[in-house]
């Protein structure tokens, strides 16, 4: 039970951050990439940064733990083999 409220306490409290940098971050930045120019706050550019990076990353993770998977199975790598003979 207590694991519960310190989990809820330390979600309220990471809320409570986002929500302070969110308001107080409101000012508009200019982006330019080739020919492309986007006007958003800081905040949001942030937020933009973060979700994009979590998605990368979960993206390479999970290569990863295939290509580890694949190369650590070698049950499957022998049953090849002997299917081929």
């Amino acid at each position: 039970m207590f694991a519960l409220l310190a989990r809820l306490i330390l979600l309220v409290v990471v809320i409570s951050g986002v929500v302070a940098f969110a308001t107080q971050n409101q000012q508009p930045i200019t982006l330019d990439f080739f020919n492309y120019t986007v006007t958003a706050s800081v905040a949001a550019v942030l937020g933009a940064t973060y979700l994009l990076g979590m998605f990368s990353g979960w993206t390479v993770l999970g290569v990863l733990r295939r290509s580890f998977e694949r190369a650590t199975d070698f049950d499957e790598s022998r049953r090849h083999q002997a299917a081929a003979r």
